[in-house]
């Protein structure tokens, strides 16, 4: 299959790439996807993020911090009265 990159920004960044790891155009491509993708995927999950952050502020989540508020509550949230 083939690539076209019709961007030169994008082309200039390959290339850049591709000399700086001594390789070809096409290696710097394959290098660099495997190396985004791989990022990606070391990305915290929104839990793991929500984790961290209640940590870091000593926020602890207990069995009744779990429980949902009663529908009241929200119900006053949004009393336009």
């Amino acid at each position: 299959m083939t690539i076209n990159v019709n961007n030169p920004q994008a082309d200039a960044l390959t290339r850049k790439f591709a000399d700086m790891a001594g390789v070809g155009i096409t290696d710097a491509i394959v290098i660099a996807m495997k190396e985004a993708i791989e990022r990606r995927r070391g990305i915290e999950t929104p839990l793991e993020t929500a984790a961290r952050l209640r940590d870091r502020h000593g926020i602890t989540i207990s069995s009744e911090t779990r429980k949902p508020l009663p529908k009241h509550v929200f119900d006053e949230m949004w009393d336009e009265r």
